[in-house]
């Protein structure tokens, strides 16, 4: 199991996590998705560097 292929578990349970669908949590806003966001596009520039 490399490097990537955590990185990718660990993502995808972000991105389940950062879906508003309970009552307590609608009232986030932007927060959640858009750390997702800032993640996600740090990877895929570490990946075309060939970091990861």
């Amino acid at each position: 199991m490399g490097l990537s292929t955590i990185l990718i578990i660990i993502l995808i349970l972000v991105l389940i996590g950062a879906i508003p669908a309970w009552p307590y949590s609608s009232g986030w806003g932007y927060g959640p998705s858009g750390l997702v966001g800032v993640i996600l596009v740090i990877l895929v520039i570490l990946a075309l560097m060939g970091r990861i």
